[in-house]
């Protein structure tokens, strides 16, 4: 490898802005950062599903069809008796 052509790889502290605050490492310096892992939705469980114009409620309506076996769609034989 060239020497002196790597830029330097440094030790920092970020600060989210929920108040959290972690080392990480970076070519970059990086002093705040909007969103981490501690008060993103995905990480915290606290995820919404949001429906605009009821997109969601018709996919599932439209695909439920397919969901179903052939038997479950198919009606009942009268038995012989």
């Amino acid at each position: 490898m060239k020497p002196d052509i790597h830029p330097e790889y440094n030790t920092l502290t970020v600060h989210c802005a929920c108040g959290a605050s972690f080392e990480m490492r970076s070519t970059m310096s990086i002093d705040q950062v909007d969103i981490c892992s501690q008060c993103h939705p995905f990480y915290t469980g606290k995820q919404k599903l949001v429906d605009t114009a009821g997109r969601v409620e018709r996919f599932r309506k439209k695909y439920a069809k397919a969901g179903k076996s052939k038997d479950e769609a198919a009606p009942e034989a009268p038995a012989d008796n």
